[in-house]
């Protein structure tokens, strides 16, 4: 079942819907939990829906009704004429119709609360909140804002920045905190705790991995991981102190995501090839990353 999800997976078309359907997801969980699970404990998230919920409860106060989901557009579409050439067409297509159908749905859609209980809204709140966001970035675009910001950076970079964008955040929240009170600002906080966590054990794109490949065809090992990604590797000659023969270890890093299909292939090529993996920490020097398509 898996090969064939792959084998699909290729097709462009195939991968296109997929990531549509994604995103659409992506999209409504965001709206059901707004309602469900922020609105009844007056929290706001990160980024630019948090700021664009921060405006709408902030021109409540002066008795103006500026709507969350016009705030959402505004803050939204300028970034998205950013980084349309500093990233990639589709990320920047399926990010705009992420914020978009948020925008669209937050006027259409109305949820009632599932718990009166603070800790238990903020818990699942801010789980399944970072799921919707990794749900967007597993599809190959995001949910607007910072995520533009995070990913040109990430690319620039090669690796995940989620971290500073919550302490970004958190800076928002001390500005929340003056204006409506330091325990929704609190428990606002908590609620991006949670779900920059999540995202990050979810979104892998960025971690690195160190494969040791032991075998006695090293050329084959070679073949098989050359066909599969754009990285180099080094070859080292051993000698094996029970079997007293001379074999060889092929080491090289991939990325996290990389590293099931890199794998599959050479022990497809070596079904006796030894493989030992662990996570590279920090990684210097040229390093290829695909780029987002």
């Amino acid at each position: 079942m898996f090969e064939i999800f792959k084998k699909l997976n290729k097709n462009k078309k195939v991968r296109m819907f997929f990531s549509l359907c994604m995103v659409i997801i992506s999209a409504f969980l965001q709206v059901y939990i707004i309602d469900v699970f922020m609105n009844p404990c007056n929290l706001i998230s990160g980024g630019f829906t948090g700021i664009a919920l921060f405006m709408n409860k902030a021109f409540a106060l002066f008795h103006i009704n500026f709507p969350t989901s016009a705030g959402i557009m505004l803050l939204n579409i300028p970034a998205a004429f950013l980084c349309a050439k500093a990233i990639s067409k589709r990320f920047v297509f399926l990010s705009t119709l992420q914020f978009t159908l948020v925008s669209i749905l937050l006027d259409i859609c109305q949820f009632e609360p599932l718990f009166t209980d603070q800790a238990l809204n903020i818990l699942f709140g801010g789980v399944l909140w970072g799921f919707s966001i990794s749900l967007a970035l597993k599809a190959g675009g995001s949910t607007g804002g910072t995520d533009f910001i995070a990913q040109y950076v990430s690319n620039k970079i090669h690796k995940g920045i989620w971290d500073y964008v919550f302490y970004f955040n958190c800076f928002m929240y001390v500005c929340y905190g003056f204006t409506f009170g330091w325990v929704e600002a609190g428990y606002s906080i908590i609620f991006q705790f949670l779900s920059t966590k999540t995202i990050s054990s979810l979104y892998q794109r960025y971690e690195q991995i160190t494969i040791e490949f032991t075998t006695a065809h090293p050329q084959r090992v070679i073949d098989a991981f050359m066909c599969t990604c754009r990285h180099g590797m080094s070859i080292i000659e051993a000698h094996g102190a029970y079997s007293n023969k001379k074999f060889y270890i092929c080491k090289t890093v991939v990325s996290s995501y990389q590293a099931h299909d890199v794998i599959d292939q050479v022990r497809k090529a070596d079904p006796k090839v030894i493989v030992n993996t662990y996570k590279t920490a920090n990684f210097y020097g040229n390093f290829y990353q695909p780029p987002i398509e």
